[in-house]
């Protein structure tokens, strides 16, 4: 492919542009994704080879790619939190407001806002995005809370719900009718529903194994408490998982060798 050749024989100073746009390319190809286009073993590809070039971690094009990536991975918070621990694309919008559909779409209402609110501190671009975003996630938390409660017998607990004050860094409980608490039902939303979606096509089974020196940290479901991110615990991190279509055909490398 005349993708494949460029890349191989590239010797410009943008790598990334090659990238993104054999990314676009196939996208746009082979629209319905499947084993002729191989998307996921496309991106892997891409975000393996520049894993080491600092320079793109502020990018929103190697951003965007991480992003895709996750798609096609079963556990995508794992590679949010990855993302967060390595800082690649922790001063962009996207990475917190995909963060927080996911936690949204799973009913972490509480961990989806301190996402939010660590995306606001850091002044995450473009801010007004991620603000009216954030605004947007409030008021769906808070429509459903009000449903929840309207649909509740009276007398029947409907259990907790922990939701943000508009005030950045505050976390207070919806308090429903009298001294009942309601949690609002789960709404997939954004690029949730692709990230939960069981049948797409790129679902990964095998794993590659990363240089040790690489870390990541994972939220701990049972340690999230006061205004904060939730405290993050470094551990050693697996490559992104191969996808289907390809561990038959790619072996175990390192990730500590980018172009």
């Amino acid at each position: 492919r005349e993708f494949e050749s460029e890349i191989r024989f590239y010797s410009g100073d943008d790598p990334l542009d090659v990238w993104d746009r054999y990314i676009k390319w196939t996208e746009q190809t082979f629209p319905q994704g499947g084993k002729d286009g191989n998307l996921a073993a496309v991106l892997e590809r891409a975000v393996k080879a520049l894993n080491e070039q600092q320079r793109y971690y502020r990018d929103p094009r190697y951003l965007n790619l991480w992003l895709k990536f996750g798609n096609c991975c079963n556990e995508p918070l794992d590679l949010y939190s990855y993302l967060h621990s390595r800082e690649i694309g922790t001063t962009l919008a996207l990475l917190y407001i995909t963060w927080a559909e996911v936690l949204e779409a799973r009913g972490s209402f509480k961990k989806a806002d301190l996402i939010f609110q660590e995306g606001l501190q850091r002044k995450a671009e473009p801010l007004d995005k991620l603000q009216s975003h954030h605004k947007q996630f409030q008021a769906r938390v808070s429509r459903q809370a009000v449903l929840a409660l309207e649909d509740s017998p009276d007398g029947e607990d409907t259990g907790l719900l922990e939701i943000a004050e508009p005030q950045r860094s505050s976390l207070a409980d919806l308090k429903g009718r009298g001294k009942k608490k309601v949690r609002a039902p789960i709404s997939r939303v954004g690029s949730a529903v692709k990230a939960m979606n069981p049948n797409r096509s790129c679902q990964p089974q095998a794993s590659l194994q990363l240089s040790n020196t690489l870390s990541f940290a994972v939220f701990d479901e049972n340690s999230v408490s006061g205004p904060e991110i939730p405290m993050l615990t470094a551990q050693s991190w697996p490559a992104p998982p191969v996808p289907r279509a390809k561990e038959n055909e790619l072996s175990a490398g390192p990730w500590n060798s980018g172009r």
